[in-house]
């Protein structure tokens, strides 16, 4: 019998081609027919499935980003549909009257659904418009990208936003390096605006809801990025190793995309580690709460804890490769690896036999605290009305 593969690289080359086809052949069809009724009735108007405005969230973990937004479109009476990769959405447990959810599957399923998308204007945090998969549909007017941290926007993966038609930025800082690659790539300006960050907002109104510990136990957070270089991949088992015995508890929360990309190195180390607590909701806000001090690597949550709680943060990224990034084509030093040397201690691999002793004095070290404010400032502007900026940009869209 003849047995033939195709490895993921090809299948995913292939399944592009191939809704690549099938976009063409549609609007070629669609065409043909909008030609025929125009003939035969006039211009009279289509009863074709068109949205002024869609938002389509690929996780749960996406929903603190879109929930102001969403709020403001229902606070305002203006219809939105809001397409979700979740079946557990939380939009499914609200009671909107003018948020319209629908659960579009995963993967290439949800691809091939956007990929016909009929809309005015699409916001999505999804990266890689137009590089994968995921195509512009000739029916949508606008495209618009949000960001879900408030680090570089040029920390995605090789040209995660170059396509869109407009990036929502959490502050005034992030333009520079966009403007620098359209430069280098030969791209068209994107329309770059402050918005601030909807997530921490919505984070931000949930803290004096929190319940109190009563029993506080002081509390390390350790919450890696995912792929090459990232904390938990770098130092490991070195890393628990050195904090499992200090009596502390430990909260470990990986990055994620790590239960997809790294799942045979989570399972390996959750094995190991059953002291620890490992935390995989969709919401951080919890363990941030409960941490005394995180250690990180470059992944953007390091300045969720320092600007939602003002506490110390421990960084590792001397294997942070930026290569495989947008960042790779950008000359200088990121302004978040600047930002973090100013308010961060840096963890080094040599240090770790001594980590008790670090984590003790950066705990009692306040000196740091003012250059965390500063960093708040420059990265996370327009405080409390992003879902606002938000919907008043979508709009001037149309």
């Amino acid at each position: 019998m003849l047995l033939l593969y195709i490895d993921p690289g090809t299948g995913s080359m292939l399944f592009s081609v191939f809704i690549g086809l099938a976009a063409a052949l549609y609007f070629l069809f669609r065409t043909f027919l909008l030609r025929v009724r125009t003939f035969a009735f006039g211009k009279k108007k289509t009863a074709a499935k068109h949205s002024e405005y869609v938002i389509y969230n690929e996780g749960n973990q996406y929903w603190p980003v879109f929930k102001p937004i969403v709020d403001e479109f229902e606070n305002r009476n203006i219809d939105v549909l809001y397409l979700t990769s979740s079946e557990k959405d939380p939009v499914f447990e609200e009671k909107y009257t003018h948020v319209h959810p629908e659960f579009i599957g995963i993967g290439n399923k949800a691809f091939a659904s956007l990929n016909f998308l009929e809309a005015g204007v699409c916001l999505m945090t999804t990266p890689g418009l137009e590089v994968y998969q995921l195509k512009r549909s000739k029916l949508c007017k606008h495209y618009s990208h949000i960001l879900h941290d408030t680090g570089d926007a040029t920390c995605y993966r090789l040209f995660g936003i170059d396509w869109f038609d407009s990036i929502l930025l959490s502050g005034e800082y992030q333009k520079k390096d966009i403007r620098e690659l359209e430069k280098i790539r030969s791209l068209p300006e994107k329309e770059l605006i402050v918005v601030g960050s909807t997530y921490l907002d919505y984070y931000n109104s949930k803290i004096n809801d929190l319940p109190k510990e009563e029993d506080h136990v002081f509390t390390v957070l350790i919450a890696p990025s995912w792929g090459p270089g990232a904390l938990l991949g770098a130092l490991g088992e070195k890393l628990l190793d050195s904090l499992v015995n200090s009596g502390w508890r430990i909260i470990i929360r990986p990055h994620p995309q790590s239960k997809k990309s790294e799942a045979e190195v989570l399972g390996r180390l959750e094995e190991k580690y059953t002291s620890c607590i490992w935390d995989y909701k969709p919401e951080n806000i919890d363990s941030l709460s409960k941490a005394d001090i995180m250690i990180s690597d470059f992944s953007g949550v390091i300045f969720d804890f320092a600007f939602l709680f003002n506490r110390p943060v421990l960084y590792h990224n001397a294997s942070f490769n930026k290569d495989m990034y947008d960042a790779g084509d950008i000359e200088h030093e990121l302004w978040k690896f600047e930002a973090v040397k100013r308010f961060g201690v840096e963890l080094a691999e040599q240090d770790l036999p001594r980590i008790k002793e670090i984590i003790q004095k950066a705990v009692s070290d306040t000196s740091l605290s003012e250059e965390r404010v500063k960093a708040k400032e420059t990265a996370w502007q327009n405080r409390g009305s992003s879902g606002k900026a938000v919907v008043d940009t979508l709009i001037s869209k149309r």
